[in-house]
């Protein structure tokens, strides 16, 4: 696979998964070992599942700068696995407290509440062993400017800040205090979105390119990130289990302060159509290479689960 070139976005989305699960089949640790349990458990919170579409963000965005694909592939994979280590998380019972997740039993149900905390552990660690690797990219400056934006993107001012909000946003909301529209953004640019920046930008830093490209797909990818989560709030108001692989209507149940509770289900529409069509004209500059990353901002809205 040499370049994203299928005319049927479906088919190309997936052909990034499949060679993406390839590639973690490889990087993730066997279990032919004395951890196998924990190997276990990280393999399957990581494998088989889910749209992969921080991966293909990672190779779509690469593609532009002419990076050679094994290196975009490692680094794809490295974001997957650190979107894996965020979900087992997520889950637990002392944070989102969820019984399903693509289809299928949690971590924690499927194994037990320490493995969980253990497999999420090993795969955020592994994501950054993967960036730190030579193969990944010869040049150490590049390895290290990955790592450091990953971190950036996973910790207190991205991923885990994120949670951190989130979970004091239910206390608010048992006192009756729900978050603001702008309150609810920076969660979400944070908890969903951050990772999606890195994933978007990441490529161009394997490409070298200059500060003012690497800024437009940070650009683009906070408009997608944010209509990623409405999306993902219209879904679980109108979308169904069965559908989504995960429980619905959670959040409103709790109380919990949600795009569509603000915004009214058809102006929460609008607004994620207004972001997607931002996402895709600040892509202009890169013409008809940019094809792939187009589409993507228009699946992130139109998508079913």
């Amino acid at each position: 696979m040499n370049s994203l070139a299928s005319p049927d976005f479906a088919a190309t989305m997936r052909e990034v998964a499949a060679a993406v699960e390839t590639e973690l089949e490889r990087l993730l640790p066997s279990l032919d070992d004395p951890a196998a349990k924990l190997n276990e458990a990280m393999r399957y919170a990581c494998l088989g599942g889910g749209k992969r579409l921080r991966a293909l963000l990672v190779i779509a965005g690469a593609d532009l700068f002419q990076v050679p694909r094994g290196r975009s592939l490692r680094a794809a994979a490295a974001a997957e696995m650190l979107h894996a280590y965020s979900l087992v998380h997520d889950d637990l019972p002392c944070m989102d407290d969820d019984d399903l997740r693509r289809g299928r039993p949690t971590v924690h149900k499927a194994f037990d509440e320490a493995t969980a905390v253990l497999a999420g552990d090993a795969l955020q660690t592994e994501a950054f062993a993967v960036l730190a690797d030579p193969q990944t990219h010869p040049d150490a400056a590049v390895r290290i400017a990955l790592t450091a934006a990953l971190a950036r993107a996973s910790g207190a001012r991205g991923m885990v800040g994120g949670q951190a909000i989130d979970l004091a946003a239910e206390q608010r909301a048992a006192a009756g205090q729900p978050l603001s529209f702008d309150e609810i953004r920076l969660l979400q640019s944070r908890k969903t979105g951050a990772l999606i920046a890195f994933s978007a930008e990441a490529g161009a830093i394997l490409g070298g390119a200059g500060q003012e490209a690497r800024a437009v797909l940070r650009d683009y990818a906070g408009d997608i990130g944010l209509a990623f989560q409405i999306a993902d709030d219209i879904l679980d108001e109108e979308g169904n289990a069965a559908e989504l692989g995960k429980a619905v209507g959670k959040d409103a149940a709790a109380g919990k302060a949600t795009f569509v509770g603000l915004l009214g289900l058809a102006e929460a529409k609008a607004k994620a159509r207004a972001l997607t069509n931002s996402a895709k004209a600040r892509l202009a500059g890169f013409g008809p290479a940019a094809g792939v990353l187009q589409e993507l901002a228009e699946f992130v809205i139109t998508r079913r689960s």
